[in-house]
């Protein structure tokens, strides 16, 4: 599965990144250029610009429109509709600066690329093989949880609600 996402949804580009996904974005492309390349590379079409979702449907084109306004909701309509996995894989995770798969590296290899304190309190690292950038799982890792524990919540949410919904129209 493969998105290209509208310039709107920069932040949720970075996170399905991180959650292993293939996803195409540049804040200057128009909506013609999104739709272009959304038909020749087989990409769903992410956005929240009613107007493109409606152009893009009546095209034929894969699409999505989002309504959540938080990162959580966001990621949780993307894990209800396509059954996205909200857990960082680090073995399938990409690149949210440049979407390339990031590979494992050995901490030795590191260390003139990191602070000397980054090298003493972690051991495990991965570097973008594109754009070079190294990650590891520091202090913002416990953020990236709790947004990913809210996203969660908010599937959750979203679940129970079309359960409901569905009893009420046949009850």
């Amino acid at each position: 599965m493969k998105f290209i996402a509208d310039g709107m949804l920069g932040k949720l580009t970075r996170w399905l990144r991180m959650l292993g996904h293939d996803v195409k974005y540049s804040n200057e492309l128009d909506d013609a250029q999104l739709i272009m390349v959304a038909k020749k590379e087989r990409r769903i079409l992410l956005t929240r610009d009613l107007e493109l979702y409606q152009q893009v449907t009546a095209k034929g084109i894969d699409t999505f429109y989002l309504e959540g306004r938080t990162e959580e909701e966001k990621l949780a309509e993307l894990a209800k509709r396509f059954e996205i996995i909200l857990d960082i894989d680090m073995t399938t995770s990409r690149c949210p600066k440049c979407n390339a798969q990031i590979e494992s590296i050995s901490k030795e290899k590191v260390t003139d690329k990191v602070e000397k304190n980054t090298i003493a309190y972690y051991n495990k690292f991965w570097k973008c093989p594109k754009c070079g950038q190294i990650y590891w799982q520091g202090a913002h890792w416990t953020r990236i949880k709790k947004t990913l524990e809210k996203a969660t919540e908010e599937l959750k949410k979203l679940r129970n609600k079309k359960q409901s919904n569905y009893i009420q129209a046949g009850g």
